[in-house]
């Protein structure tokens, strides 16, 4: 029982990181393929962009973030899963 809970918290670990250096990337190529017209592009937005929307929602439902020139539910996303995979560690 031990050992799967171990590899399960290992497996949610490393989904998270993988998800984090997907969060970078798009960060990075949004500089220079804003359109995202490059098929890597693409997949990096399909990826990241479904954990995004619910916090887009609840910021625009809550007029939160409005007028600044950046995508805070992007950044709150990233601290969300930073979270996550620090309540996962001291579990």
């Amino acid at each position: 029982m031990e050992l799967a809970v171990y590899i399960m918290r290992q497996t949610l670990l490393l989904l998270i990181d993988v998800v984090d250096v997907a969060f970078l990337l798009r960060a990075i190529f949004s500089w220079f393929d804003p359109e995202r017209s490059g098929r890597f592009s693409t997949f990096l937005y399909l990826v990241t962009e479904p954990m995004i929307v619910p916090v887009r929602a609840l910021c625009y439902k809550k007029n939160w973030f409005q007028s600044t020139p950046l995508d805070v539910p992007f950044l709150i996303t990233i601290l969300l899963l930073s979270l996550l995979q620090t309540i996962i560690r001291i579990l």
